[in-house]
């Protein structure tokens, strides 16, 4: 696996997988094998392991009764020693469609062929015989069988529908088959063999198309991936089957785990092939960490149960084959507009009613929230505004406090007043440098004295004591303390443990990462979910840079002294990071590797386009490497005290959450020793 580069998707757990739909000759044997040659070839030449060709695509799947003529089925074979011949030289899988007389029957038969030899035959195990297809008139269900192995083309092959392909050299890639109709069935074939390990499950077609035909035909493939979790490769009959009765749209998809990787175009003139990488390796973490999968493995019983594997002798590119498949650079925050617009929605109802939820069943009345005039509290007290709105309770009862310290900016504290003003809350101003003052005094601490040092105990003595004034503030109001720190800040620890922002009764930010929270904010303004006065001010919020505005900085100065991704690293990157590694369990190379493809060229790929044009910034493996370093030390090995006694709050996000009592657990002394060890073996600092 890891013979190539670092820049090849075959050294990380990725393999290639090529739909290819060529014009059929009906009836035209030898033509329709120097088509599955040349695009058989030319899918060779873009890497592919995998390449599947349509059903009964040596002969044409419209022949009807021109099946029982000796001559055609004659032809079919000499086509398919010439296909079996031309790929001598080539290193992927090749399955490919034809008839094949075995037994004295007529079956329809896929041939996974490679390097010169046939390695197996599928026959088609269910058999449409209703409405337009007739299949049984020329056709034996593959069930009926009587043979395991087949003489063909001088060779004994295996044969049925109970073969699996290994690749020994790519992990986790273990290829089967089934054609058109085995889909369509409530327990397709393709069901047993993934339990049994398949994690590429291709379909040779010829489904015909009528009109929404194609919508079903999707949303079949997305549902067996996704219920399998697999790859799921369909290549179905276009151009040149006969329009005698039915209309055929050569429709080519490739699915993984419930999520659309491509489709071919419909109604196309001339050859179409489909590419697309497949991630194995997060196919077998994903059933991993299913245990419901296992499970159902252990369950099934009879036909399917087991199944007989035959390797493939795949050599694995040496030199780089760059990823070809999208990687949204907020992994969090989906670029396309209509589903963004969808998420942001969601994920303001799933904390709005967990805060809703929450106060109804404790018979709490009023919340009390502090406001800083940056993201996070600005989204919080959103939150906190239309949990009372749904509770039909006024929003005074929002308690919200602007706490300005040491090092509070101009900018912020207008921010945070102006905030609450246009909301119309309960907005009060407490300024904490005097018990601030006491407490450093108290400890003795040079600050106190008028020395400018400023260091953690400085820091955490105004987190602190925020944080202390609102659960007495929640204590004399009868009220409870929402929390506004954010994922990204629990997954690298930048919160202030205990007393500080760390607690909360009730943390709503506690799944939702910075990157999200900003494009929250960003859809809130866009969409007008508040009157033109709240959208200025949280737009004033979004251009401030992120900041825990705790060290004073010049005298006079307008914004925030510190910027937090300045000590951290861009958060961009840190929600990046921490999306494959906390919701997949991806290894540094691999979270490197997928990081460089998202992040190198901010010319390509698409951007939401509430980013502006400053923000369009690219990263090369260089800053990767470094970033990444520093989130694996915080994550792994210095913040996990932190997560382990967090509050509750909602699970916004199937990619997000830290909860010690959910999706994150994890010990409070562990080391990162063993990441950052495989960081410097695995991601080269420079080209290789």
């Amino acid at each position: 696996m890891h013979r190539s580069p670092f820049a090849s998707i075959y050294r990380h757990g990725f393999v290639r997988v090529a739909v290819c739909i060529p014009p059929v000759s009906l009836s035209d044997p030898e033509e329709n094998a120097a088509r599955t040659l040349a695009m058989a070839r030319e899918a060779e030449a873009a890497h592919a392991a995998v390449v599947v060709f349509p059903e009964l695509g040596l002969t044409g799947y419209s022949n009807d009764d021109l099946f029982q003529q000796e001559a055609l089925l004659q032809a079919a074979v000499g086509a398919l020693a010439r296909v079996v011949a031309g790929s001598a030289a080539c290193n992927a899988l090749w399955l490919v469609g034809v008839p094949l007389r075995v037994d004295q029957r007529l079956f329809n038969c896929a041939v996974a062929l490679r390097g010169g030899r046939i390695l197996g035959v599928t026959p088609k195990t269910y058999l449409p015989n209703y409405r337009e297809f007739y299949e049984r008139r020329q056709f034996t269900p593959g069930g009926q069988a009587r043979s395991t192995e087949i003489s063909l083309l001088g060779a004994t092959v295996p044969f049925g529908n109970d073969l699996v392909y290994d690749f020994a050299s790519i992990p986790d890639c273990t290829v089967h088959v089934e054609l058109c109709e085995d889909l369509w069935v409530p327990v397709p074939p393709s069901t047993a063999a993934a339990l049994a390990g398949a994690t590429v499950l291709a379909n040779l077609s010829a489904s015909n198309v009528t009109i929404g035909k194609a919508d079903y035909r999707r949303l079949l493939c997305t549902a067996q991936s996704g219920r399998c979790l697999a790859a799921y490769a369909y290549a179905g009959a276009g151009q040149g089957e006969s329009t005698t009765d039915l209309a055929w749209d050569g429709h080519g998809l490739i699915c993984e785990n419930g999520q659309l990787l491509g489709e071919t175009a419909r109604f196309a003139t001339g050859a179409r092939m489909l590419l697309s990488d497949v991630d194995v390796s997060r196919l077998a973490q994903e059933r991993m960490r299913m245990t419901t999968f296992a499970d159902a493995a252990a369950a099934l019983t009879g036909p399917g149960a087991h199944v007989r594997r035959i390797a493939v002798p795949f050599e694995v590119p040496a030199h780089p084959v760059p990823l070809r498949r999208r990687v949204e650079r907020f992994p969090y925050v989906p670029s396309d507009p209509t589903l963004r617009d969808e998420r942001c929605h969601e994920a303001y109802d799933i904390q709005v009613q967990g805060l809703a939820t929450r106060l109804s069943a404790s018979g709490i009345r009023k919340v009390v929230i502090g406001v800083s005039g940056g993201l996070d509290s600005a989204h919080a007290l959103i939150v906190a505004v239309r949990a009372m709105e749904r509770l039909g309770l006024p929003r005074a009862h929002v308690l919200a406090y602007s706490m300005p310290g040491f090092a509070t900016s101009l900018r912020t504290r207008e921010a945070a007043l102006g905030l609450m003003r246009a909301l119309g809350v309960d907005g009060r101003e407490i300024d904490i440098r005097p018990s601030c003052q006491q407490m450093l005094t108290d400890l003795g601490h040079p600050a106190a004295r008028g020395e400018a040092v400023h260091d953690i105990t400085f820091e955490n003595v105004q987190a602190g004591e925020r944080t202390s004034h609102l659960f007495r503030l929640a204590n004399l109001h009868g009220a409870l303390v929402v929390g506004t720190s954010d994922l990204s800040e629990l997954a690298l620890g930048w919160c202030t443990y205990g007393v500080g922002d760390h607690m909360s009764h009730y943390g709503v930010n506690a799944s939702v990462p910075k990157t999200l929270v900003k494009h929250l904010i960003r859809w809130v303004i866009r969409t007008r979910q508040f009157d033109e006065a709240v959208c200025t001010v949280l737009q004033s919020i979004v251009d401030t840079a992120f900041s825990p505005e705790l060290v004073p900085g010049e005298a006079g100065a307008i914004g925030p002294s510190q910027e937090t991704e300045t000590v951290l690293g861009p958060y961009a990157l840190h929600d990046f990071f921490l999306y494959y590694v906390s919701r997949f369990g991806y290894g540094p190379g691999r979270v490197a590797f997928l990081a460089e493809h998202a992040w190198q060229d901010p010319a390509t790929g698409d951007w939401p386009e509430e980013v502006p044009a400053a923000e369009r910034i690219g990263y090369d493996r260089t800053a990767i490497r470094h970033w990444l370093q520093g989130f694996l030390t915080r994550f792994f090995g210095s913040s996990q005290f932190k997560r382990s006694a967090m509050p509750n709050g909602p699970k916004v996000g199937s990619g997000g959450s830290l909860s010690p009592r959910g999706d994150w657990r994890a010990p409070s002394d562990g080391r990162a020793d063993v990441w950052l060890d495989a960081l410097r073996r695995e991601v080269p600092a420079g080209e290789e």
